[in-house]
């Protein structure tokens, strides 16, 4: 092996990095023979000389192999292994209706989500505002709740991937997070390691995005199909809209209610459902348990409408620990603010565009997300009913609802959301909620 400054050296030159150079330095960052300062100029050598898809994906490879790969095959499943993942954004409680929904029609997933950091929401933080749920078991309990119901939502552990928990810190303190091969190593080191048989990703574009521009948005679904395909694992990547909040809910016990609403019928937005139908008939496609698209889409549309999903979902909540009948009385567990306030339009109109990081961030603000990593969050907070691109809204209509902790957050919030949507007299024409379906070249 070539002493880590070669390496680096060789990367910030522009040159092509050996599979065995790459592997070897991901080893030393794995067992801490690269000091922070080398990796730290690693990956801004990378952020800066990009790297090719071969390279990438035995980076992703190797941060896969850092620690523990699950393996499914001896649990006797009868079924692919599937999952979906998406890149971020604001009221995108998709994976809680979509990882049931799939379970309902023969898949199995192992669904490692993360937690909220920034303007984005985080899955884990939406599950563990249901009392008692386990978000970290075991793998021995992991592998029986997914045997038994078909899907487990958890987070990652120590074992999984820790090359990527260590490399990612220091992107994150060091500028170098908005690397499309970094990001792209990231996400899939911690699928490969999932033991997957396929995976869909839902690439955000727009004011609520990581990418905002579609191009940029795009390139990242290209490198992230082309990769993980590369390194084993089908992969389709849907390039998805975030220039509005994905559900009419942003918070944690508000979108965790949203999500189940929508699981048992109560309350279907038709994004949402368009998303869900689009992701979990791709994940059908890639497993085998489908001919088409079309077959795809009706088989998620009759999990949803015959309960089949929103029982799956029960299931899954009482074997982590939560409570049995959380579909039956979500009120009765899901914690509620104690002040919920009315934002009025200032104006008469139509909504035409919509901040979403800035309603992102006023959630946070309200202290339902994290401005540091160990940052505790306050489930009961967040945002509700809030309007879609193309509203019609009189002066004084509710634009959203604020839940807060007390009235002086509330004010804040309600003009952080006044200042993030523009009322004008037409009413434009918003985005497909699904921009683009990618696969591997």
């Amino acid at each position: 092996m070539k002493l880590p400054q070669e390496i680096i050296r060789h990367k910030r030159d522009g040159k092509v990095l050996d599979a065995a150079d790459i592997e070897a330095f991901i080893h030393g960052l794995t067992h801490e023979h690269i000091t922070e300062g080398q990796a730290a100029a690693f990956a801004m050598a990378v952020f800066f000389q990009g790297m090719s898809t071969d390279e990438c994906a035995v980076l992703t490879r190797a941060m896969m192999m850092s620690g523990h790969v699950l393996d499914w095959s001896k649990e006797g499943l009868g079924g692919p292994v599937l999952d979906k993942h998406s890149t971020g954004g604001v009221g995108d409680d998709i994976s809680l209706i979509v990882a049931p929904a799939v379970a309902a029609c023969g898949g199995f997933v192992p669904m490692i989500s993360g937690r909220g950091l920034g303007h984005t929401g985080g899955t884990l933080d939406k599950l563990e505002a249901i009392p008692g749920y386990d978000a970290t078991p075991d793998r021995t309990r992991l592998a029986r709740v997914v045997r038994e119901v078909g899907c487990a939502i958890i987070g990652q552990t120590a074992e999984l991937a820790p090359a990527d928990r260590r490399l990612y810190a220091i992107r994150d303190v060091t500028g170098t997070v908005e690397s499309i091969p970094l990001i792209t190593a990231s996400i899939l080191s911690k699928k490969l390691a999932a033991g997957l048989d396929g995976l869909v990703m839902d690439v955000k574009t727009g004011s609520g995005a990581f990418m905002q521009s579609v191009t940029d948005a795009e390139d990242l679904a290209h490198s992230l199909a082309d990769v993980a395909t590369r390194a084993g694992l089908p992969t389709v990547s849907l390039v998805t809209d975030m220039d509005q909040p994905l559900a009419s809910a942003a918070g944690n016990a508000v979108e965790t209610a949203h999500a189940i609403a929508h699981l048992t019928g109560v309350k279907r937005e038709p994004r949402v459902q368009e998303i869900v139908v689009a992701l979990g008939a791709e994940m059908l496609l890639l497993g085998g348990l489908v001919a088409d698209m079309e077959m795809g889409r009706r088989r998620i549309e009759a999990a949803l409408d015959s309960g089949a999903a929103a029982d799956r979902f029960a299931r899954m909540v009482a074997a982590l620990g939560g409570p049995n009948d959380l579909l039956q009385r979500p009120r009765a567990y899901l914690a509620s603010a104690p002040v919920v306030r009315p934002v009025p339009s200032p104006a008469s109109g139509f909504v035409t565009h919509i901040a979403t990081r800035d309603l992102g961030l006023a959630v946070v603000a309200l202290g339902g997300g994290r401005r540091r990593a160990a940052d505790l969050v306050d489930p009961a907070v967040g945002l509700t009913e809030i309007c879609s691109l193309g509203s019609p809204v009189l002066a004084g209509q509710p634009l959203a609802f604020v839940h807060a902790r007390d009235a002086g957050a509330a004010e804040i919030a309600i003009a952080a959301v006044q200042a993030g949507m523009t009322i004008a007299d037409e009413p434009g024409a918003p985005r497909a909620p699904v921009l683009a379906c990618i696969v591997a070249a």
